[in-house]
């Protein structure tokens, strides 16, 4: 998807790269074996260089609990069960599933999803079914041959949950390119975001569109929109959620003079399945991801050199807040707290209202694009 110079820029200036090796478990010398908690008590989950998926409690914002993953690091996805228990982990250079009792470290489900001379990747895309019965990836083939590499069709692979340490797809159903975040509806349905974000019945392989991207038709008075789809977000508010910018042009195409510069949305509520997207507010400066209010759908919250917050009602920025470094992902727990991370090795806490820090989180090693995700452990 194609960006303007400035913001292709800062986006490539902004990416760090990862690679190290490290298995087994470990756990911080604070960590109680016993001090999980119930009752839909939250945990933070996020992966750091140079392999480890970290339990944070966000009562007390400790890290009790580490585990060490197998394989080399990849982008650190995570994506927790619905019952909080499992946080299943992409690994491996983004080839490998590594599902982890956040409770003990326990490995309690493992994918290889490459094989003989086919090497699959996948690229952010892990969803769990809302049951917590089926696990959903993009696999993106190809096969190394004596004389060139064979790019394959990419296909949405679905999984047993329960299938343990050597899982294999139970079905494959072919899916576009340039696939990343998904998320699982009540439906059953499974959400694609590619070049536009689709819905794909995981039974039967069906897809349908749920709203245009890359293929809308405004003629020549709006750009083609970029969306970026690094992170998957939305569980605080139990939506799905994705941001792109674009540009209005209200002269000639490329008078920039006079040309609006926009952020939309796509955001789809995976109870009901009723999407809104459209433009929701002026681009004035880089936001990498949106999180909603989970008591205020109309006030959003975003991240990257800053914190900010919109009400995009009326589209409205309300308040920024300068961070210490650029900062690729936030999330919120049900009380509103603010977290943002990636990049570095810190998470930094905040106030919803003021937007004022509040804590801060030391982690054993850099997050680098990893996925900060809020488990609610039932």
């Amino acid at each position: 998807m194609k960006l303007t110079q400035k913001i292709k820029a800062a986006a490539l200036m902004g990416i760090a790269g990862s690679v190290a090796l490290i298995s087994g478990c470990a756990m911080s010398p604070s960590a109680d074996l016993n001090g999980m908690k119930g009752g839909g008590h939250e945990y933070l989950l996020t992966v750091t260089r140079p392999n480890q998926l970290h339990v944070i409690d966000t009562e007390t914002n400790k890290v009790i609990r580490s585990c060490d993953v197998p394989g080399i690091f990849g982008q650190g996805t995570v994506e927790p069960s619905p019952d909080g228990r499992i946080a299943y982990v992409g690994t491996n250079k983004w080839e490998d599933v590594v599902g982890f009792d956040i409770t003990n470290c326990d490995i309690v489900f493992s994918a290889k999803q490459s094989y003989s001379n086919v090497t699959v990747k996948s690229f952010v895309s892990l969803a769990v079914s809302r049951d917590g019965k089926e696990l959903y990836t993009v696999q993106n083939p190809t096969r190394k041959l004596n004389d060139r590499y064979e790019v394959m069709q990419p296909q949405l692979a679905v999984y047993d949950t329960s299938a343990g340490l050597n899982a294999k797809p139970l079905r494959t159903f072919p899916v576009d390119r340039q696939i990343t975040k998904i998320m699982a509806m009540d439906s059953g349905e499974v959400i694609l975001a590619g070049n536009d974000v689709q819905a794909i019945n995981p039974e039967n392989g069906d897809v349908r569109v749920l709203t245009l991207l890359q293929n809308w038709n405004r003629g020549d008075t709006w750009t083609q929109p970029d969306a970026f789809a690094m992170h998957t977000l939305g569980e605080q508010a139990d939506e799905f959620i994705l941001p792109y910018f674009t540009i209005k042009w209200n002269g000639d195409p490329g008078e920039m003079e006079k040309a609006e510069f926009w952020w939309g949305m796509s955001r789809v509520d995976l109870k009901t399945g009723e999407v809104e997207a459209g433009e929701i507010l002026p681009f004035e400066f880089i936001v990498f991801n949106f999180i909603t209010d989970p008591t205020d759908s109309n006030i959003l919250y975003g991240a990257f050199n800053t914190l900010s917050k919109h009400d995009i009602s009326e589209k409205k920025t309300l308040a920024v807040h300068n961070m210490e470094h650029t900062y690729y992902n936030l999330n919120m727990t049900q009380n509103r707290t603010i977290y943002v991370g990636g990049t570095s090795s810190d998470i930094s806490i905040h106030d919803p209202d003021t937007l004022e820090k509040i804590g801060s989180i030391k982690l054993p090693g850099d997050q680098s694009t990893a996925a900060m995700r809020i488990a609610f452990l039932k």
